[in-house]
């Protein structure tokens, strides 16, 4: 697996999926909140499959 999300969407991922998931856990909002793991794990390990599948690529740097 080559990373293909960039920084800044890395970076937001994992925030919005950490509100996502705290509003859950607070009871603001209901169990579909917990679909924010989803966004913190492709932004903890900066791969996206729908991305691959797509051929979406935000990553700046050049991999081989």
């Amino acid at each position: 697996m080559t990373q293909n999300i960039g920084g800044i969407e890395r970076i937001v991922r994992v925030l919005a999926g950490l509100i996502l998931v705290g509003l859950t856990l607070t009871g603001h909002i209901g169990v579909w909140g917990w679909l924010g793991l989803v966004p913190i794990a492709t932004g903890l390990i900066g791969w996206c499959p729908p991305y691959s599948l797509l051929g979406i690529n935000t990553c700046k740097t050049k991999q081989h």
